[in-house]
């Protein structure tokens, strides 16, 4: 998996979508909860301020220093943008002093939640960077000591000992602020409490504003400006913008140029979704007479969603053009015994990324059928075939997914953890580490790593019970 450096470094260099996806998916959670902190628990207001913060990331991406702690800025990002729209409600201090009042305790006694959460980040602000980005990673983002010492220069030893000083000094400082606990106690209630989940859909709602306004500045996203912000709709645009970076680039140096062409082409293509809704005027005509029963708002809902079913289609067979194309040269270059190493990450780069493509698209299918069949359960890729489909008839996936749960996706817990489906086999990097492939209830989907190849212990807590008989 590529650390928040790398995928800087793509997104400043080539402009990725994917990385800066991926950076985003990453650190929503611990800007989300910090902005909800400092807002005192506004929702609206917090998500004004995550969008504000990585639309700073987007903007800024290309200037920020080669050994920033990105967790760190992020925080420190939160604080300034934060501040500056509290500085327009007329209630703030009010509001500020009220809740200090009511949550200051005498007691030695370990602090609730409600009692910490006011004071917290104003402690964090008064803390050295260093401090901070120790506190952040450990316990905001909730890394092993092991990730803290390398994400810090240092070893997990130091780390350690980095992370027990800051958290003495922050203890400290919330003393001086009226609370008393302990060290111990402290982690304990920031560790469970810190980070809540951001909004669903709240991810896709940032990435595409976040980009979006870098197209006045000459960038080319009108994708997301039409995509909605509906749940099955979110998982959609994910998969489309997925799908326009996810032809593989494995060739030789004489091809690069000729198939760097041919996906500013496709990307071209993107830029006429709207006209391309007509494609499947069949289908979605189909589609409203046998659900009668819905209400407009719901069949027109329909329609949307099925045109840009179409879409996504369309795009799947112009990449299957490209990866025909692109395994031939695959054969030629075989010969070639002058392959580079970063021509070889590249390749496994882009392998992967075509895996995750697969899973999100089958998850896809199983919404669509979810809709249309609701209570049916889906238990294999038959059910579904016609949603997974290109045009020619041919199927859009790789058939190497098992299902591992097909109930009510609306009914558990965390969607975001609870794997769907699956890899059949997993397979290794040149590098010996293992690989699989992994779509989940809430749309999205991820390559996980296992250097002994025993996936089982990562998997057992992220399997959903079987579903009921009952729908």
């Amino acid at each position: 998996m590529l650390d928040d450096q790398q995928l800087l470094r793509s997104f400043g260099r080539d402009g990725s979508e994917a990385a800066f996806t991926e950076l985003v998916t990453r650190h929503v959670n611990l800007v989300y909860s910090a902005a909800l902190r400092r807002t005192g628990g506004d929702e609206q207001l917090a998500k004004d301020v995550t969008q504000q913060v990585f639309t700073d990331l987007a903007r800024k991406a290309c200037s920020l220093p080669g050994r920033v702690v990105l967790a760190g800025w992020l925080h420190q990002a939160t604080r300034f943008a934060a501040a500056q729209m509290l500085r327009t409600e007329r209630r703030r201090h009010a509001r500020e002093q009220e809740a200090v009042a009511m949550n200051i305790s005498e007691s030695h006694a370990a602090p609730d939640w409600a009692q910490i959460r006011p004071l917290l980040d104003e402690a964090l602000d008064d803390l050295s960077d260093e401090d901070r980005d120790a506190v952040v990673l450990r316990f905001f983002e909730q890394r092993s000591l092991t990730e803290v010492g390398a994400a810090l220069g240092s070893n997990e030893d130091a780390a350690r000992k980095r992370v027990g000083r800051a958290l003495d000094k922050l203890r400290a400082l919330l003393m001086q602020r009226g609370l008393t606990t302990t060290s111990s106690a402290l982690s304990a209630v920031i560790m469970a409490n810190c980070v809540q989940a951001a909004p669903v859909g709240l991810t896709a709602t940032v990435t595409g504003i976040s980009l979006a306004g870098l197209t006045a500045a000459g960038a080319t996203l009108s994708l997301w400006n039409i995509m909605t912000l509906t749940k099955l709709k979110i998982g959609i645009a994910s998969i489309a913008v997925a799908a326009s970076v996810a032809t593989p680039l494995i060739i030789q140096h004489g091809k690069l140029s000729k198939l760097r062409d041919q996906n500013q082409s496709l990307q071209a293509q993107l830029d006429q979704a709207a006209q391309l809704a007509a494609d499947n005027e069949r289908l979605s005509n189909a589609l409203f007479q046998s659900r009668a029963t819905l209400s407009d708002d719901q069949r027109r809902e329909l329609l949307r969603l099925r045109s840009e079913v179409g879409l996504l289609r369309r795009q799947t067979n112009d990449l299957a053009r490209l990866q025909e194309e692109n395994r031939r040269l695959r054969t030629a270059r075989a010969a070639d015994t002058d392959t580079s190493e970063d021509e070889e990450q590249e390749q496994w780069k882009q392998i992967a990324i075509v895996k995750m493509n697969d899973a999100k698209k089958t998850v896809l299918g199983m919404f669509l059928h979810a809709e249309e069949q609701p209570g049916v359960i889906v238990t294999n890729l038959d059910q579904m075939t016609k949603y997974l489909r290109n045009q020619d008839g041919t199927l859009a996936i790789t058939n190497d997914f098992e299902f591992v749960y097909g109930g009510n996706f609306r009914a558990l817990t965390n969607p975001a953890s609870a794997i769907v489906i699956r890899e059949r086999e997993a397979w290794q990097h040149p590098n010996g580490k293992w690989f699989k492939a992994y779509g989940f209830a809430d749309g999205h989907s991820e390559i996980h790593t296992e250097p002994d190849g025993n996936f089982e212990a990562w998997e057992k807590p992220r399997l959903p019970a079987p579903p009921s008989s009952s729908p």
